[in-house]
């Protein structure tokens, strides 16, 4: 399991992060966050590879004061084991955009009115590759 944790990012209302990992051949799942701590999560993207109820989805979801709020799930999943991929999420204030692998993008209420994104970690089965934030 790959994990890396930012603290002290200044993540501002029109700022994109930039993601490129390898998933590991054997993955089940992984996931990335944005917010101001690890108990207060704007946006969790998390693609699983087997849920117990949909198969491959995307999960998306925002943690405030250590409690998980109810789930976005997406079906649209451009994610395959043992590929390299390239993802992006931009900060738009209202709204997470996150663009996919595949060009879509899915969009995510910024639930906690985050003004700026000051914690980043990524986390699972993959390697990370290259990590940006501007």
């Amino acid at each position: 399991m790959n994990q890396l944790e930012i603290r002290n990012v200044e993540m501002k209302v029109g700022d994109t992060v930039k993601i490129k990992g390898k998933i590991s051949d054997e993955a089940d799942r992984f996931a990335v966050n944005l917010g101001s701590d690890a108990d207060h999560i704007g946006l969790h993207f998390q693609p699983r590879f087997h849920d117990c109820d949909d198969g491959a989805v995307i999960v998306c979801n925002s943690k405030c004061a250590g409690c998980w709020d109810s789930e976005q799930r997406e079906h649209d999943f451009p994610f395959n084991k043992g590929d390299k991929f390239k993802m992006s999420i931009t900060f738009k204030g209202d709204v997470f955009a996150i663009k996919l692998p595949n060009d879509s993008v899915i969009e995510f209420p910024n639930r906690l009115s985050l003004e700026t994104v000051t914690f980043v970690s990524v986390d699972g089965d993959f390697k990370l590759v290259s990590f940006g934030c501007r």
